[in-house]
């Protein structure tokens, strides 16, 4: 009867926490109905809510903003209302700043989160995984000698809270393994682990390091 109860557990776990992350998200965007004036929304249209509209209203919102945005006159409007926000003193700085870090993680040309490196942390010795933001800038790359990068390292099993480091790039083994295989295998704490795959010639440099090749070991 364990055994019965386990496997049940195994199949019904996974579907209620979908479902539960789905019923938040979609309760979320339906919030969005609350913009519409009263006697426009579906339980005075219908006389009934209708869950998912507010969701489906705020993706078709979203396109046609995308949509708009990507002519001239949509290009104009967009720069006035940034310009418009650069002269309101402390809007200016949290719009501009959450701007930059959207603009790097969402941008298909950028390179954040593209890449997931072997790291040592918290100590030597001791490896986890953790993606590649980019590189120092400013002045911190005046004070930093040789060719380091920027990683982000993720906790488990929440990867949305981590440590920003700044490491020497010999110092980190470029894994062949994508974003989302990574992120699975941290949440589920090692347990999930990713397919094992053969190395390649672009990571043979890295991945002759003593250190990593025997923790693949």
């Amino acid at each position: 009867m364990r055994k019965y109860f386990v496997t049940g557990l195994l199949i019904l776990v996974p579907i209620g926490i979908t479902l539960w992350v789905l019923n938040l998200i979609i309760g979320t965007m339906d919030q969005s109905l609350l913009l519409l004036p009263e006697r426009w929304r579906p339980g005075a249209l219908f006389g009934v809510h209708v869950p998912g509209v507010g969701a489906v209203l705020t993706v078709v919102f979203v396109f046609l903003v995308g949509l708009l945005t990507r002519n001239f006159i949509g290009n104009r409007i967009v720069a006035w209302w940034e310009a418009v926000l650069g002269r309101i003193p402390v809007v200016s700085s949290i719009y501009s700043s959450v701007k930059q870090v959207s603009d790097t993680l969402l941008s298909s040309s950028g390179n954040a989160f593209r890449k997931a490196v072997l790291v040592q942390y918290p100590h030597q010795g001791s490896w986890t995984i953790a993606f590649l933001t980019g590189t120092p800038g400013g002045d911190v790359k005046n004070h930093l000698v040789g060719d380091y990068i920027s990683v982000y390292v993720p906790t488990t099993p929440n990867p949305t809270s981590g440590f920003f480091l700044m490491m020497r790039r010999a110092d980190t083994v470029e894994l062949d393994m994508t974003v989302d295989a990574a992120l699975k295998y941290i949440v589920s704490m090692g347990v999930v682990a990713p397919e094992q795959v053969a190395p390649n010639s672009s990571n043979s440099s890295n991945r002759n390091n003593p250190e990593p090749a025997q923790l693949n070991n």
